[in-house]
């Protein structure tokens, strides 16, 4: 499975979830958002985690299971379990490491076997990375993943389309694999550790302008093993959750709750659709917040948005307009994606520039 196809999937709902497996990681970058330490210790229950993975079936589960962390490859065992049930069901599995294996010559054993059992790889790669893991042996690594059959890719931050480590590192990455390997680019944002020195993040649209939101397709399960509807970090961190951005609990759901909720709420609909601003607009709410985030977050405060979601996305028109909505969205392909939710200017890295030789699957 290609960066590619998993990113244009992105903006259907339900068709990828997130697995949180850890929040430890033996790397201390200044900018990680989770602010994972080798010492923390937050993490989902693992056999809840199976539990739930378990529950997809043929007919009903996600089309990308996405493994993250922390760093996930600490729990090698559980990163092939998982991948072994999700695709046991017809799930495809995707996994992002920071690399801290890297260091050693040779991948170890149980961490290559539970990379050879996912459909891709990605790996992160950055200034704040590269003071930890020399690029070098980072691209080593990456080379021996490739070796192993496995579709590959870089998950790459900056400080935005001119910072010049961007423009260095895309370079190197096109360099050292030919154009084989895609990229999905991203800004750094003020979360974890990066919370008192980044930029801040992007400002929302004004009052009552449309500006649907994809990234409220995926469900995400958080290191406490609650599921929200919603990646943003501060959502994934802060308790109590948002009413409306709540799915459930691997404790106490399976993803067929889950993922029914995540459908067919009319809330999470419209902010698909519209996006938060309008619909706090025509809700008659005032603006809360001071990103679009922030804004979203605070929609679960005040009945008047959940009676006009209701109103106007509530049953069968309703899910009608999150199809379309998610149609209109992928329309523009997975570099349209990347445009929306990344780093724009190196967005047409998403793809490849040149086909990968075979044996990725």
């Amino acid at each position: 499975m290609e960066l590619g196809e998993l990113v244009g999937r992105r903006p259907f709902p339900a068709a990828g979830l997130l697995l949180g497996l850890t929040r430890r990681c033996p790397l201390s970058c200044a900018h990680c958002s989770t602010g994972s330490t080798l010492g923390t210790r937050e993490e989902p229950d693992a056999g809840q985690l199976v539990r739930f993975v378990s529950s997809f079936t043929r007919a009903d589960r996600p089309d990308v299971v996405m493994l993250t962390g922390g760093e996930p490859l600490l729990l090698p065992a559980l990163v092939e379990e998982l991948s072994a049930r999700a695709r046991a069901a017809g799930s495809r599995t995707a996994l992002l490491s920071g690399m801290f294996f890297a260091r050693s010559r040779e991948i170890p054993p149980p961490v290559l076997r539970a990379i050879r059992g996912v459909d891709h790889f990605s790996a992160s790669l950055d200034a704040h990375h590269e003071r930890e893991i020399p690029r070098a042996d980072v691209f080593r690594a990456v080379h021996r993943v490739r070796e192993a059959g496995v579709a590959v890719s870089f998950h790459l931050t900056g400080t935005g389309a001119d910072d010049p480590y961007l423009a260095d590192i895309t370079r190197a990455v096109d360099e050292e694999f030919g154009g084989r390997v895609p990229s999905l680019v991203n800004e750094v944002r003020p979360f974890g550790r990066a919370a008192s020195w980044a930029a801040p993040a992007r400002t929302g649209p004004e009052a009552g302008a449309v500006s649907p939101c994809a990234m409220a397709a995926w469900p995400v399960v958080a290191f406490d093993g609650t599921v929200l509807a919603c990646c943003n970090q501060d959502t994934v961190d802060r308790r109590p959750a948002p009413a409306h951005l709540r799915l459930g609990h691997v404790a106490t759901d399976d993803w067929a709750a889950v993922r029914r909720r995540a459908l067919e709420s009319p809330v999470l609909r419209m902010i698909r659709t519209v996006g938060p601003a309008h619909l706090a607009a025509r809700s008659g709410v005032p603006s809360r917040g001071a990103s679009y985030c922030e804004g979203c977050r605070a929609l679960g405060s005040d009945p008047g948005v959940t009676a006009e979601a209701n109103a106007v996305a509530a049953g069968a028109a309703g899910a009608l307009l999150d199809l379309t909505a998610a149609h209109r969205g992928a329309a523009e392909g997975p570099v349209g994606v990347v445009r929306h939710h990344g780093c724009a200017a190196y967005a047409p890295l998403v793809t490849a520039r040149a086909t990968a030789a075979g044996g990725s699957r």
